[in-house]
């Protein structure tokens, strides 16, 4: 088994503003016309390498002996958020790269399959969700309220769903899919 976990972010590849017209209303802002070309390659090859390089590395090893890699998506890759742009990008191609995995491995012993995880609360994160005294972002707000279950995820809920991809068992048969853990945030529509 392999678990591509791969995944982060670039302050370079990110902007201020959620909408373009909010640019002139904000002192400074770092617009999509100033997302530095480095950032946002240091967020494809982190997220794209960081998934690609361990699998030829180690798939070899998995071939006609009921081999599984789990990738590592986003709910980004569905609905990409504002602000950033490269990591919605990026998480987009790991779903497609996962798809395309399974594909060329299906007839060769290997399932390919990954998870989207939604919104957790982690070090990588904490400062955009919270402020310095622990009180909640407005960006946290607007994510409570489009995820139905009305709270962040916990790590522990990862848990299930991945011992149930990489199981010959019980998903023998499922190679190619994504399975969003998100508390219903992909189901809402916002209405």
């Amino acid at each position: 088994m392999l678990i591509n976990g791969a995944g982060g972010n670039n302050p370079r590849a990110t902007t201020d503003n959620e909408f373009h017209f909010e640019a002139k209303d904000i002192e400074n802002c770092k617009t999509f016309f100033d997302l530095d070309k480095s950032g946002v390659e240091f967020v494809f090859a982190l997220n794209w390498l960081g998934t690609l390089l361990p699998t030829q590395v180690f798939a070899p090893d998995m071939i006609d002996r009921n081999g599984n890699i789990l990738n590592i998506a986003s709910m980004n890759a569905y609905t990409p958020l504002t602000k950033i742009p490269a990591y919605s990008g990026a998480k987009a191609a790991i779903v497609n790269f996962t798809q395309w995995l399974a594909t060329y491995f299906a007839k060769s012993g290997i399932r390919v399959n990954a998870i989207a995880p939604g919104f957790f609360v982690g070090n990588q994160n904490r400062g955009l969700l919270f402020n310095e005294d622990g009180t909640p972002t407005a960006r946290t707000a607007k994510i409570l309220a489009g995820t139905p279950m009305g709270r962040f995820g916990e790590l522990e809920e990862l848990v299930g769903a991945v011992l149930f991809l990489v199981n010959n068992d019980a998903a023998g048969f499922i190679t190619g899919v994504c399975i969003p853990i998100d508390g219903g945030y992909a189901a809402y529509s916002g209405v």
